[in-house]
C-alpha cells in the first residue's frame, strides 16, 4: 500500500511543481505587487484599490465586465441546456453530426471570431448592407461597436463550451425517473420542474461559474473589436503592462486581483447554493 502511494506521489510530483511555479506563486507575488506603492517604492498602500473603485473609468470597467460576464453566461446557459437535452434524447447519426459540429465551433473564438463579426455586421457589413438594401432596420443599424454587440460575440462562444460541459450532466438522467413521473399522471413539464433540473442544479452551477471567469478573463474578441473604445477589466488590465508611455505593474496587478476575487465570489456563491447531502455540500 505505501509503495502505491509513493508511486502516486511521485507521477503526480511534476504536476505539483508546474502548479506551484506557474499559478501559485505568481498570484502571491501579484496580491504582494498590489499593495506596493506605484514605482515599486517600498511600503505598503491601498491607494491602487481605492483608484480602481473610485475612478470612473474603472466603474465602468467592472460594471461592464460583470454585466457581460453573467448576461452572457445566462444565455449561454439556456441556449446549451435545450441543445444538451437534444443531444441526450438524440440517437444515431445526426447526434454524431451535432457533435462533430459543436467540437467545430468551440475552437472558433478570439481574433478571427471577432472579425467573422465585422464581415457579418460591420459597417459595411455583408448583413448591414443586406438591411440598408432591404430596409430591414435592426440590421443596417446593428450595434455591433457597443457593449451590447460585444455581448453577442460573448454569447457565441459560450454556448459552444456551455453545451460541452452540460452533455455529460444529462447522463445521469435515467429513464425509469420519466416513465416514473409519467404513471403518476406528470407530463414533461413537471418532469423537467421537480426532477430534471432539481439533478442537474449542480452541473448548471459549475458550468455557469466556468462561463463567467471564460467571460471576465475574455480579452482578443473584445480588443480586436473595438480596441480601447470600451471599458472592460482585461483590456484596462493590459494597458498597466503594455503602454508605450507609462507602465504601472504595481496598479495593473491590483486590477487582476479584483479580477480573482470576482471569479472566487462566483464560486463560493456557487457553493452557498449547492444542495446539501448529508450535511455537506
Amino acid at each position: 500500500m505505501r509503495s502505491k502511494r509513493k508511486t502516486y506521489i511521485l507521477a503526480l510530483a511534476p504536476f505539483l511543481l508546474l502548479c506551484f511555479l506557474f499559478e501559485i506563486i505568481p498570484v502571491i507575488y501579484t496580491v504582494v505587487r498590489s499593495f506596493i506603492p506605484e514605482g515599486g517604492t517600498p511600503g505598503f498602500t491601498l491607494e491602487n484599490y481605492i483608484n480602481i473603485f473610485t475612478g470612473k473609468l474603472y466603474q465602468r470597467a467592472i460594471a461592464n465586465s460583470l454585466l457581460i460576464s453573467v448576461l452572457s453566461s445566462v444565455i449561454g446557459l439556456v441556449v446549451a441546456f435545450v441543445g444538451a437535452k437534444a443531444v441526450h434524447e438524440e440517437k444515431g447519426r445526426l447526434k454524431t453530426v451535432f457533435m462533430s459540429i459543436l467540437n467545430m465551433v468551440s475552437n472558433f473564438s478570439g481574433v478571427p471570431l471577432a472579425f467573422a463579426y465585422i464581415i457579418m455586421f460591420g459597417n459595411i457589413g455583408v448583413m448591414t448592407m443586406v438591411g440598408a438594401n432591404y430596409g430591414i432596420g435592426f440590421l443596417a443599424d446593428f450595434p455591433l461597436y457597443s457593449v451590447w454587440g460585444l455581448l453577442m460575440i460573448y454569447v457565441y462562444f459560450q454556448i459552444p463550451l456551455s453545451t460541452l460541459l452540460l452533455i455529460p450532466a444529462f447522463d445521469s438522467i435515467r429513464k425509469e425517473w420519466k416513465e416514473a413521473v409519467a404513471l403518476l399522471g406528470g407530463g414533461p413539464a413537471v418532469f423537467w420542474r421537480k426532477v430534471g433540473i432539481p439533478v442537474l442544479f449542480p452541473s448548471i452551477l459549475g458550468t455557469f461559474s466556468v462561463l463567467f471567469a471564460n467571460a471576465l478573463a475574455a480579452y482578443a474578441s473584445a480588443y480586436a473589436l473595438l480596441m480601447n473604445n470600451i471599458s472592460l477589466l482585461p483590456i484596462r488590465l493590459s494597458e498597466q503592462f503594455v503602454g508605450d508611455i507609462i507602465q504601472r505593474p504595481e496598479f495593473g496587478s491590483a486590477i487582476a486581483v479584483v479580477m480573482i476575487v470576482f471569479m472566487v465570489l462566483a464560486i463560493a456563491v456557487q457553493n452557498k447554493m449547492m444542495p446539501k447531502k448529508g450535511g455537506k455540500r
